[in-house]
């Protein structure tokens, strides 16, 4: 049976729009009293931004540009992780094959085998803290600090000892000319698929995805067997991901051809200058940076899928997404980005040692109806593997390599997030004058996976009719 027609004031506002933002905390909460904690949750839900109030808050922000003063704002939003589901009675699988299911099996089980993340051992680099039972992630965002503490504070105070912190972070967007870069100076979140009833039209170089590609139940959803109340939910994937700045900027310096300017290794390392201009588009010089920042110029360029002149096969842009690279389609990949930096800038201690002192990066967050055709799929079996992209499927089944590479030498991994086996030695192919080989040994993982979960977002009708009514979830 076909479900209902959408309803924006159902869904949770940070998946389908995105709540505006420029500092954003992450609550990480283990449930302590099941029942008092469902219960308490019917006075939490009326804080809950549903995607109809973030896109009139949307609206309000472009409306007060150029105005004085600040433009107070509030979101909160919820998600609970499998352990969470479990403590609350909702004991049964959200897909039909749980035991391949990322979300079932949790991040902390699959993440040494799966990324390659360093969760244990004496290399190990995951934090304590992700490798305790989290429950729920509420996550709250504001225009400053005085809001987020005051929304934070109302928050805790609602659910009071039903729950114990596990964690707490905070995220902040970079100031002045880096708002919406990240920490190696990259502009961040520019590509981002439209979604098709939500978004009403297409920038240059944007595709609709069906509504199933990140809610649950609608058309595009490939999962089976799921319970009715997940309709309009989706899953929610976390990484706390550490930066190393002045290594990173070290090492593209270094690499840096002497007739080349600033920062173009840099760029073929990313697929976009700093300034959000792709290689495509500008594939020797950023002659022009406000392409970057223009929705109409900076996502207007599809690959080569026979060539690497203007953009490396392994640039991160082109390992995420490999628009135009492959035969078959990639929108049952597409997931919605909503990440944040953290941390403070660099001090002039670090910029002159060249070492990092202080930890900062990016608090990623990323929606999808399908954790294993979403954020699993591209780091696993894009970003990590050493021989994608390659052509196309063979009628075998098998891949068929991109022209001048093997199954055995491919274009190498992602050079920004993408983590070799037992902290091995990564490599990707570039080619410059100084390699004229092309490929190039990356001495060391410059984006460090501290922690992280999968959680899933209910919507907000749900929460009220299912969560809050502990005497229906007794198994």
């Amino acid at each position: 049976m076909a479900p209902p027609p959408l309803n924006l004031d159902d869904v949770q506002g940070d998946i389908l729009i995105g709540l505006p933002k420029r500092l954003e905390a992450y609550w990480f909460i283990e449930i302590k009293k099941p029942s008092e904690f469902q219960k308490q949750l019917l006075e939490l839900i009326p804080l809950i931004t549903s995607s109809t109030q973030a896109k009139n808050d949307e609206k309000a922000c472009f409306d007060h540009r150029g105005n004085d003063g600040d433009l107070t704002l509030a979101g909160v939003n919820f998600a609970f992780s499998r352990k969470g589901l479990d403590e609350l009675g909702f004991k049964e699988p959200l897909s039909k094959e749980p035991q391949n299911d990322p979300f079932e099996k949790t991040m902390l089980a699959t993440a040494e085998a799966d990324f390659n993340d360093r969760v244990h051992g004496f290399n190990k680099a995951w934090f304590k803290e992700f490798k305790q039972e989290i429950h729920c992630l509420i996550f709250i965002t504001g225009d400053c600090q005085d809001t987020i503490d005051f929304t934070l504070a109302k928050v805790k105070k609602i659910l009071g000892v039903t729950v114990q912190e596990i964690k707490l972070v905070q995220g902040k967007v970079r100031p002045g000319d880096q708002m919406h870069h990240e920490h190696f100076g990259y502009n961040d979140g520019i590509s981002q698929p439209a979604i098709k009833g939500v978004d009403q039209k297409l920038l240059p170089g944007q595709e609709f995805i069906d509504q199933g590609i990140i809610l649950l139940g609608r058309p595009g959803d490939r999962g089976q067997g799921r319970p009715s109340w997940t309709l309009d939910g989706s899953f929610l994937a976390f990484r706390y991901l550490s930066q190393e700045v002045p290594e990173f900027q070290d090492f593209v310096d270094d690499k840096n051809p002497h007739e080349a300017p600033k920062d173009f290794f840099g760029a073929q390392l990313v697929g976009r200058w700093k300034s959000g201009t792709p290689l495509v588009l500008a594939p020797t010089v950023d002659s022009d940076p406000s392409i970057g920042k223009n929705p109409q110029q900076n996502n207007k360029f599809d690959y080569d899928p026979h060539s690497q002149k203007l953009c490396p096969y392994a640039a991160h842009t082109r390992k995420t997404f490999p628009r135009g690279d492959i035969q078959q389609s990639v929108a049952i990949h597409r997931i919605v980005r909503r990440a944040i930096t953290f941390g403070e800038e660099l001090t002039p201690e670090e910029i002159k040692s060249r070492k990092t002192k202080l930890d900062r990066g990016l608090l990623f967050k990323c929606y999808q109806s399908n954790i294993a055709d979403g954020f699993h799929f591209i780091q696993r079996i894009w970003a990590n593997n050493n021989t994608f992209p390659f052509l196309k499927i063979g009628e075998d089944g098998k891949p068929i390599p991109k022209p001048g590479f093997s199954d055995e030498n491919g274009p190498g991994v992602d050079g920004i997030i993408g983590q070799a086996e037992k902290g091995g030695v990564r490599q990707m192919d570039i080619l410059n004058d100084n390699d004229p080989a092309g490929k190039v040994k990356l001495p060391k993982e410059w984006v460090i996976s501290r922690g992280g979960e999968y959680f899933f977002s209910p919507s907000i009708s749900q929460l009220k009719k299912k969560f809050a009514s502990p005497s229906k979830n007794e198994l």
